[in-house]
């Protein structure tokens, strides 16, 4: 299934009718007041599951063309959780062209936090606060969203049962902020640059592990275009190592990293500027597009 947030009378969760146009809202399906999708992950039971799977066979809903798509999760219950140079092709463009060179090859796995008190929906402008700094990037990446609770007691082989499901995430960032402190923290955490959608799709969709094509383009034109397959650390790996000493609780965004072809590794950089348009797509989950303002 594919899980949303609509504006519609107000903020609503839903899933996508079987046949991509309606919506169906998750709380007058169930006769339930779950009120929004993190409460449903919190507090789903299979049963409701299945229920929503059923119905998105047989209700009519919602035209999708008259509701607002809204992040599938609007506000984080942490901060998000960011997987840097993931792919090898982003830490050699990382190696050449970020922090004057200086760059090295990590020995294990990046990890960062990135902000978000409201995370920017499809169809939704991305303000680029380019009065703070000019150098505004673009970060295709897989997110994915966990279901149940995973900490040290969960083995390898149990992990793809404790994910929710996966989504697209938009990592913008401030280049000249990142590089002139010694934690990203700041240079990816101002508003509105964590973009994530359109929608959550359910883990029985995604094969755990799996490889998908993931992209993107400003104003039409490619700038990435990779496989999933090709990160140094696959979501299980990342899952495994993360949750040996941090619990990863249900609702927590994980963001796995980015392919090569961001603004700063072309030479001159090709930079994000106000009424660009910016689209990232991943196989098997969709698209979405945002303005930059």
């Amino acid at each position: 299934m594919k899980y949303v947030t609509v504006e519609w009378n107000g903020e609503k969760a839903g899933i996508i009718s079987a046949d991509g146009k309606r919506v169906l809202i998750i709380d007058e399906v169930l006769d339930s007041d779950f009120g929004s999708i993190m409460a449903f992950i919190e507090n789903r039971t299979v049963e409701q599951e299945r229920s929503l799977l059923k119905a998105s066979e047989s209700q009519k809903g919602i035209p999708l063309e008259d509701v607002r798509l809204m992040a599938p999760i609007p506000r984080a219950k942490h901060d998000i959780i960011c997987v840097g140079v993931n792919y090898v092709s982003h830490l050699e463009e990382t190696q050449k062209h970020f922090f004057g060179g200086r760059f090295e090859s990590p020995e294990e796995t990046v990890y960062f936090g990135k902000r978000a008190s409201f995370i920017t929906g499809p169809n939704e402008d991305i303000y680029g606060h380019l009065d703070i700094d000019s150098c505004l990037d673009y970060e295709v990446e897989l997110a994915v969203i966990i279901g149940k609770a995973i900490d040290s007691s969960v083995g390898y082989n149990e992990l793809s049962g404790h994910i929710f499901g996966y989504s697209i995430f938009n990592d913008i960032s401030a280049r000249s902020l990142q590089s002139s402190h010694a934690q990203w923290y700041l240079g990816k955490s101002l508003d509105t640059f964590s973009v994530m959608g359109p929608w959550i799709v359910s883990s029985d969709m995604i094969a755990f592990n799996g490889g998908y094509d993931i992209e993107s383009r400003v104003n039409g034109d490619l700038r990435q275009h990779s496989n999933t397959r090709l990160m140094r650390m696959n979501v299980g790996d990342l899952l495994y190592e993360l949750s040996r000493g941090i619990t990863l609780e249900p609702g927590d965004i994980i963001a796995t990293g980015t392919p090569a072809g961001v603004g700063q590794g072309f030479d001159p950089p090709r930079f994000l500027r106000k009424g660009d348009i910016v689209e990232v797509s991943i196989e098997g989950i969709g698209h979405m597009i945002n303005g930059v303002k």
